[in-house]
């Protein structure tokens, strides 16, 4: 699988990229928002590691022009830890976030966690709700005939609810069955993807039809 590595520290690159392809991987390395941008068009890679601090185009920027084009995983790296700045990245379709410094054998470790969770299986069958059609053979999902764009994240997310019809799910009962043990976030960030999610697929964010709160247990599709 192809990794690209965006980040304009060099040792901190060339120390990733060496452990990363000791464990098979194919790897480039981008310094800069947009050479990632063209290495990203140019060579499709599996997962993107973003740095957060660049020096043309901010790792949120790039981010976004991602998404705008694919729902390849990207995990960012970044030295902020505080709540407002990985909520942020959620919100642009970052999948999740490895904190600088960090041990090189981890960050292999979260990018097979990553590759895994998001990985498109063999699909199953068709699941529907509210206008909503999620098509698990294509991996597409589908509001009045126009195509949803949605992370792995958020496509797993809503695959687990649809699957399992008003069944109430916990935080933490989502990541186990969407997200895969390799999350590391706080349980609190399936409320973010929740908010991403509605913002995407529901008529009216404010009376949702699709994805129900159940106060003091979890969320659960609407039938």
């Amino acid at each position: 699988m192809k990794i690209l590595i965006v980040d304009d520290e060099p040792k901190i690159a060339e120390t990733v990229k060496a452990y990363l392809e000791a464990d098979g991987y194919d790897t480039q390395i981008a310094a800069s928002g947009v050479e990632a941008l063209r290495l990203f068009r140019e060579q499709a890679p599996d997962l993107v590691l973003l740095d957060l601090m660049l020096p043309d185009i901010d790792g949120e920027q790039v981010c976004t022009l991602i998404r705008a084009e694919s729902d390849v995983p990207v995990v960012m790296l970044t030295a902020k830890s505080a709540e407002d700045s990985f909520l942020k990245g959620f919100s642009v379709g970052a999948d999740d976030y490895v904190t600088k410094p960090f041990s090189p054998k981890v960050l292999v470790a979260k990018v097979g966690a990553v590759l895994r969770r998001t990985a498109k299986d063999e699909p199953q069958t068709l699941f529907s709700t509210h206008d909503i059609e999620l098509n698990d053979i294509e991996h597409t999902v589908v509001k009045n005939g126009a195509e949803i764009e949605l992370t792995p994240s958020e496509y797993n997310i809503l695959l687990t609810l649809l699957k399992s019809p008003g069944a109430v799910f916990s935080r933490r009962q989502l990541i186990q069955n969407a997200l895969g043990g390799g999350f590391t976030g706080d349980e609190r960030m399936i409320d973010s993807y929740i908010k991403q999610l509605r913002a995407k697929i529901e008529d009216d964010t404010r009376n949702p039809k699709i994805i129900l709160t159940v106060h003091g247990f979890g969320y659960k599709s609407g039938k």
